[in-house]
Order: C-alpha cells, then structure tokens, then sequence
C-alpha cells in the first residue's frame, strides 16, 4: 500500500492556469481535479547475483505511480502523454537487469529518477517497494540430515558469515516483519522524500509489563494490571533528511533491533514497561539518538490481548491460581501510536 506524503495545494488560479495552457481545453468551471495519477502494482521481480558460488537474491513487490503535467489523458480522453502501465512494468525488470539491486530504497530511487529523466511531462514519481524475507539457510538446520556424510570430513559449501556457516544459494522464508519502503521524486522539488517501513513485527513477553493508577472514573471497569503479558505487532515508518550518507539496510535493522531491544531487554534480565506508551517512545527516541539520517520516525503498536482463563469455578478440578493458561482476543483492542521528529523539521509522514 502507498503512503501518502503530504503536498502543499497550489492556487487555483494556478491550477486552472496550468489545466488551459497543458490541456489544450479550459477545465469545467465547477469541477477541478484536486489530485491524479496511475501506474502499475504488484509488480512482482527475483534478482539473483552471482559472484562466484556465493549467490545473493532479492525478491520485491514493486509499485510504480506517475503524475503528469497535463490532465487531458482524464478531460479529453487524449492518451498521448501516458506511459503505460505496462511499460513501467517492463521498466522494473530492464533496470534490474541493467543496475541491479542493492536495497529497495535505492532501487526505488533508481526508478523514480528514470521516469523523470526519461520522460519531460512526468511531473512525480511515486515508487514502492516490499521486501520479501528470504535469509540463508544455516548448517544446523540442514545438519540432522546429513550427520553421516559431514561425519566422514566430506567438505560442504558453507560460508562462514557472523559467525555462522551460512548455505551458498539456499535460501528460507523467515517472515518475521516486512521491509518496505516509499520513495517520491518531484520535479520541482530538489529534495527526494524517501520512507522506510516496518510492518507486521509480532512480539510478546510473558512478564514485566504494567499498567497501572490510570483514570479512575464511573466508566472504569479494568483493574490495574501489576504484571500481564504484553503482545503487539509493530507497524514503524521513518523518512530521511539524508539519503546520501545512509546504509539502508543497515538502517533498517538497527531499527528493528532497537524496537526488540526496548521491548524485551536483557535476555537474561528483561526490562520493565510501564505502559506501551512508554515502550513505544524509548524506541522512538533511541532510532532518532542512534541514527541522524533520520528526522522523523512514526510507531503503532496495538494490544493483542490475553486474558487469563478464569478457573474460579472449577477448583475441584483445577485448583489454586491460573497463570498458565490465556485467552487470546485480538477484538476489540486498544491500539497506541505516535510520531517522534526533530525540532524545525517537516515531515511527509
């Protein structure tokens, strides 16, 4: 889905200006068309490099918009100025062919850039990308099978990265939480509007999670909760005041480890939230400490709730207290979110 940034109107003494000398015909005087465009979604592209036996892929669903100058295509039927859709599809998998892909926030800027440089009449360019979340196959999870042959001092086709033997060209599914990202090129506009994203990060720890002393009115009917399970799914975006300087890959895992690390803490120790409010604001202001590059970031996390299992009326069977067994209920659910930016800055988020 295209986030949308958002623009600064122009007159509409402008934009009537612009209708009649681009056009070609004067715009019905009661109607206007306030905002356009068109392209092709979903486009769905597999590049594999090849360097020796170490391959590396990179599997997107690309999203390709344009703006045109003129709206005739839309008052006249005049289809004279539309790169089709479907070129702009064969587009995504000729520069992939061509340059390459590094990370989808520079293949998406790589794209935005051709359709203006390409085309003289396209006044915006509005790519997205989705990561697919492939990751390389460990040893372990292949050594079960072939405990016999590796015994023998066989060699096999591992790499050692991170410490981990990682498999040359096999590769598996791990969707943990999806990389995205939204970039928009405006003609007029020097400045490129790059966004990254989180989506669908789905956490949950056991124990050191509060909520207490909150508004105690005649609505009230929640107690405070000293210690409960606390379960979210993470959505994160952030925009870049600097794109020439980041890493973002790189970027975009610190972001991910910072939200884990203020959710979860010490493996052995954990950390205290006193509310998700709070958590959400740590990892906010740790991205906007740890990463410059970035100006503004915005979280959501909404509860996903479990709630213990009443066995009060089943003490001849199950007798005591219950804290092992929960009811998960993801309807209706609170759902907490803010946006975190630098002083004096504008965001498109």
């Amino acid at each position: 889905m295209f986030a949308t940034p958002l623009r600064q109107p122009s007159s509409a003494s402008n934009r009537t200006a612009a209708s009649a000398s681009l056009d070609g015909q004067e715009t019905p005087f009661q109607y206007e068309i306030t905002d356009h465009g068109y392209g092709k979604d979903a486009v769905k592209v597999l590049h594999v490099s090849r360097k020796g036996p170490v391959h590396t892929i990179q599997e997107f669903e690309v999203g390709t918009h344009l703006k045109l100058y003129s709206k005739k295509d839309y008052y006249q039927g005049n289809n004279s100025d539309i790169v089709a859709t479907d070129s702009q599809k064969n587009t995504v998998y000729l520069l992939a062919k061509k340059f390459g892909i590094e990370s989808p926030e520079k293949f998406a800027l790589l794209l935005g850039q051709h359709f203006l440089n390409k085309y003289s009449h396209v006044e915006e360019a509005h790519i997205h990308v989705e990561t697919y979340p492939w990751q390389r196959v460990c040893q372990e999870e292949t050594k079960a099978s072939t405990t016999s042959v590796v015994g023998q001092g066989s060699s096999n086709n591992f790499s050692s990265i991170d410490n981990r033997s990682l498999h040359n060209h096999a590769f598996i599914f791990t969707p943990t939480a999806l990389h995205y990202c939204d970039v928009v090129i405006r003609r007029q506009d020097p400045k490129q509007t790059v966004i990254t994203g989180i989506k669908g990060l789905r956490v949950l720890k056991t124990t050191q999670s509060s909520f207490v002393n909150f508004v105690n009115d005649e609505f009230r009917s929640l107690p405070d909760q000293y210690d409960r399970i606390f379960s979210t799914v993470v959505d994160c975006s952030w925009e870049y005041s600097d794109t020439d300087t980041v890493n973002f890959s790189r970027a975009w895992q610190q972001v991910k480890n910072i939200i884990l690390r203020n959710f979860a803490g010490d493996p052995q120790v954990g950390v205290s939230s006193p509310s998700v409010q709070h958590t959400l604001y740590l990892s906010e202001k740790q991205v906007l400490d740890v990463i410059p590059q970035v100006s503004v970031i915005s979280m959501t996390m909404p509860n996903k709730h479990y709630f213990n299992f009443d066995t009060k009326p089943f003490q001849q069977i199950v007798p005591g207290d219950n804290n092992e067994v929960f009811i998960p209920v993801d309807k209706p659910h609170g759902t907490i979110y803010a946006q975190l930016a630098r002083k004096n800055l504008n965001s498109h988020l």
